[in-house]
């Protein structure tokens, strides 16, 4: 009887663990820098604070993308971030130097998710602040890109200061001038030579 209440026991916690499984939100596609699923932001707003990621990643090199949610019920949002981060692995993957904006608009929480790289530049407690001072204020004002284009500049100018290795940069693209130029000099040559022949 006791091994037949342990087997109930362990079946019904079985169940509760998938049910709940899944019943969390999945994780969305990592397809910009800047993805809004509450339709808060208009285009003009995403394009602008995309850009501005965009930017500095080219010139610094450390990722940072923004994620808007409606709720991540009934996943408190500190586990749903760590979801997302684990799975969207942004960053230079050498460097380590991702970070997650994550904002549960109905639920009214927002986290910053920091990959190891930048653990020293925006430990918790400015994590905190930032979110306090610049995001917070903005939201209740009904200002959502503002608060995160504010949030984004204050987490911008602490990463500028860590020292990180800048982006190497990209070869170019296709032959050089130099190279057509010898290669048309062979081609001549050996028409030449074969002519004379």
């Amino acid at each position: 009887m006791h091994t037949l209440r342990l087997l109930l026991a362990a079946w019904l916690w079985a169940t509760a663990a998938l049910t709940w499984a899944q019943d969390v939100l999945p994780v969305p596609a990592l397809s910009a820098r800047v993805i809004d699923q509450t339709g808060t932001l208009d285009a003009a707003q995403r394009s602008a604070l995309e850009a501005k990621l965009a930017a500095f990643e080219q010139a610094a090199g450390p990722q940072i993308v923004v994620l808007m949610v409606p709720s991540t019920q009934p996943e408190d949002i500190t586990s749903y971030a760590h979801r997302v981060a684990d799975s969207w692995k942004i960053g230079r993957r050498e460097v380590g130097d991702g970070l997650l904006i994550v904002v549960a608009k109905n639920d009214r929480r927002v986290r910053i998710e920091v990959a190891k790289a930048l653990e020293g530049a925006v430990p918790d407690l400015a994590a905190r602040q930032i979110i306090d001072r610049a995001i917070t204020p903005a939201f209740r004002a009904g200002d959502f890109a503002g608060g995160l284009s504010a949030a984004v500049d204050a987490l911008m100018a602490r990463i500028k200061g860590e020292g990180l290795p800048l982006p190497e940069a990209r070869a170019p693209q296709g032959p050089q001038s130099g190279s057509w130029q010898e290669l048309l000099m062979f081609f001549f040559i050996v028409t030449i030579t074969v002519f004379v022949f």
